[in-house]
């Protein structure tokens, strides 16, 4: 069958195939012929196919943009909100969670704090809400707090201190797990200072810890440093209390009480 350019349906489909590869539509490439079968047999308008094929490739784009958001972010594994037992982790409000998920916060640069013990849920949680503000568009970036500090320790030492800190500045949520599980010297206490002040205000920042406020002159032993970093994570910001049952270790004895 001859087009109107009298291209046989072969030599069009050639055409469409070459266009996209030119025009960067991967999506409409791999998918247009589906598709112009799947419009013909349902008597599609022009219009109305030339729209579910821009539609196709839309959705495609936003889709893989969140990918390489969520790869950025560096989580160390995948979490979701939708894989979070409530039930299990009766101290933490559903209606809470879901608010967050909105990621109203992250768009105000408001801050997060997530207090438990082991188990209850924070990384869970940071990494979850994470995902969903990296979904939603945000630029998101998760690290353990001693390799930050570690990594700014040797920025300051390779006078890279400043771009270590702009780098780390620029993400729209910066999420820091097990904060407060080792004591950092007075060095590391005030480069950390130094990344919470750059995004103070401005970008947020998502904290998960095993320690409550009062415990984390363990961490930060200098007392005025130590409340300066306790006010830059609190103000204006979400204290979401995770509670000290271990679901971990409640899932774990189950587990055997089954087995056995």
């Amino acid at each position: 069958m001859m087009g109107k350019r009298g291209l046989t349906e072969e030599a069009a489909t050639a055409s469409i195939d070459q266009a996209c590869r030119m025009l960067r539509l991967p999506t409409i490439r791999q998918q247009f012929t589906e598709m112009a079968d799947g419009a013909s047999h349902d008597q599609m308008s022009y219009r109305g196919f030339l729209a579910e094929l821009l539609m196709a490739e839309c959705d495609d784009r936003a889709r893989r943009r969140s990918e390489r958001r969520i790869r950025a972010a560096a989580f160390p594994r995948d979490k979701s909100l939708r894989a979070f037992d409530f039930d299990a982790n009766p101290s933490i409000d559903p209606a809470t969670i879901n608010t967050l998920a909105t990621c109203e916060w992250v768009k105000k640069g408001e801050p997060l704090c997530l207090i438990g013990d082991s188990g209850t849920g924070k990384s869970h949680l940071l990494i979850a809400l994470g995902t969903e503000a990296a979904m939603q568009g945000f630029r998101v970036r998760y690290v353990l707090a001693t390799k930050l500090v570690n990594e700014l320790v040797e920025a300051a030492d390779d006078k890279q201190l400043t771009k270590t800190i702009a780098r780390y500045g620029r993400v729209d949520l910066l999420g820091i797990d097990e904060l407060g599980y080792m004591e950092l010297d007075r060095r590391g206490a005030e480069l950390l200072f130094q990344v919470l002040t750059e995004r103070e205000e401005k970008n947020s920042v998502a904290i998960a810890s095993n320690e409550s406020f009062s415990g984390w002159t363990k961490t930060f032993t200098d007392p005025r440093l130590c409340a300066a970093i306790v006010d830059r994570l609190t103000f204006n910001g979400a204290i979401i209390q995770t509670g000290t049952e271990s679901y971990r270790l409640a899932h774990t004895r189950a587990q055997a009480e089954r087995a056995s």
